[in-house]
């Protein structure tokens, strides 16, 4: 979290260069949600459906 924080602040007028970061909390709220079985609680994690429907609305970005 910490590190997403920093690189919003470094890219305030691209946020989308921040991504992965992004990426990178959601995926682990997520692997958080799964061993609580979605009851575990984190002030730096949203609520398990609006991680859910972020990591579905947001798919890995591919390099070809």
């Amino acid at each position: 979290a910490c590190n997403l924080h920093d690189c919003l602040n470094k890219h305030t007028y691209s946020p989308d260069k921040c991504d992965h970061l992004l990426r990178e909390l959601y995926l682990c709220c997520q692997q958080f949600y799964d061993q609580t079985n979605n009851q575990g609680e984190s002030t730096a994690c949203p609520m398990p459906r609006v991680v859910k429907r972020w990591l579905t609305d947001h798919p890995p970005k591919r390099y070809d």
